[in-house]
C-alpha cells in the first residue's frame, strides 16, 4: 500500500510584478490525516498548490515531496496525485479514454484508468462522452485521474465544489479512508464549513500570509447564540428582553441578544405588543473564527 511523505513549504514566496501571492510560508503536512488548506478567494492557495506541484516558479523558498521537488520526483504520477481548479477535458472523449492516454504517457498498468474509475464511482459512466457530465462527475473525473497512479500523497483543489450532498459525504469518506492508510492529503477550500468534517488539521492564510495552524479543536469551537433584533420603539424591545433575564446590547440596526434562540425573543416581543421590524438567529462558532483570523467580515 502507497504510504505518503510530508509535504514541506520553506519560505515559500512568489510575486507577480508588486503584488505578494505567497509571503514566506513556512509549514510541513503531515502523512496520515486530512490537512484542510484554507482561505477566502484570492488568498494564495492555487498558487501556492501550483508552486508544489511544479506549475509555478516560486519567487523565493521551496515546496517539496520529503525533500524532492516535484520536478525532481522518478515517477509523478504514483507519488502525487493532483486535481487543481477546474478541470480540463476534452469533451468528445471517453472518461476511460482520457484516463488511458495518460495511463499510458506514465508507464502504469492497462488496468489503471477503470479502477480510478471504480473507486470514484464512475464506473458504469466510463465509455459516456465527458462533454454530456455534469459538474460534480467532473469532480470525480478529475479525482479518478489523481488516484490514477494509485499515489501516496493526494493534492486537491476545492474538491467539493459542484456535488452533491450524497457526493460530499461520500468523498469526505474516502479521503479520510486514504489518510487512515498512510497517505497526506491536503485539499484546499475557502470554506471552513465545507470541509470542518473532514479535516484533522487547519492550514489558514490570508493574503499570501499564515494566520493560522494546528487541529480543528484549535479554534474556537464555541457554539453561543445571538439573535439580532428590532423594532421602532427599541428602547422599550431591549427593555423587555432584558427584564427577561438575557444579556442585550445595542446595535446600529437594533439590538443583540446573547445565548437566545430567535423564537423566545419573538414570543417576548409578541406578549408585549411590540410590533418586530427584524428578527434573525445568529451563532458564533468555528465559522466565525475562521472569518476572523481572514479578516473578512461576510461570508465568503
Amino acid at each position: 500500500m502507497p504510504t505518503g511523505v510530508p509535504l514541506e513549504f520553506s519560505g515559500l514566496s512568489k510575486r507577480f510584478g508588486t503584488v505578494a501571492a505567497v509571503s514566506d510560508l513556512t509549514l510541513t503536512v503531515e502523512p496520515g490525516q486530512v490537512t484542510g488548506f484554507l482561505g477566502p478567494n484570492g488568498a494564495g492557495k492555487t498558487t501556492t498548490l501550483r508552486m508544489l506541484l511544479g506549475l509555478t516558479r516560486p519567487t523565493s523558498g521551496q515546496a517539496t515531496f520529503g525533500g524532492t521537488a516535484y520536478s525532481a520526483l522518478p515517477s509523478p504520477l504514483t507519488t502525487v496525485g493532483a486535481s487543481l481548479e477546474a478541470a480540463s477535458f476534452h469533451p468528445g472523449r471517453s472518461a476511460r479514454n482520457h484516463l488511458a492516454v495518460y495511463a499510458r504517457a506514465a508507464g502504469l498498468p492497462k488496468t489503471a484508468p477503470d479502477a480510478a474509475l471504480e473507486r470514484v464511482g464512475l464506473s458504469a459512466y466510463a465509455n459516456r462522452r465527458v462533454g454530456g457530465y455534469s459538474l460534480g462527475m467532473r469532480q470525480r473525473l478529475g479525482l479518478a485521474f489523481a488516484l490514477l497512479g494509485d499515489p501516496g500523497v493526494l493534492v486537491l483543489d476545492e474538491p467539493i465544489n459542484g456535488l452533491d450532498p450524497e457526493g460530499i459525504k461520500w468523498i469526505r469518506l474516502l479521503l479520510r479512508g486514504m489518510a487512515a492508510e498512510g497517505r497526506t492529503v491536503l485539499i484546499s477550500s475557502h470554506l471552513l464549513s465545507e470541509v470542518q468534517q473532514t479535516v484533522d488539521e487547519v492550514v489558514i492564510i490570508s493574503h499570501g500570509s499564515l494566520v493560522h495552524r494546528g487541529e480543528l479543536s484549535s479554534l474556537d469551537v464555541s457554539d453561543s447564540k445571538q439573535v439580532q433584533v428590532n423594532a421602532d420603539d427599541r428602547d422599550r424591545l431591549a427593555e423587555v428582553i432584558r427584564s427577561a433575564g438575557y444579556e442585550v446590547s445595542s446595535l446600529r440596526s437594533g439590538v443583540l441578544v446573547e445565548n437566545a434562540e430567535a423564537g423566545e425573543i419573538g414570543r417576548l416581543a409578541f406578549e408585549a405588543g411590540i410590533p418586530l421590524t427584524a428578527l434573525s438567529q445568529k451563532r458564533t462558532g468555528l465559522e466565525e473564527s475562521f472569518l476572523t483570523l481572514v479578516g473578512e467580515e461576510g461570508a465568503l
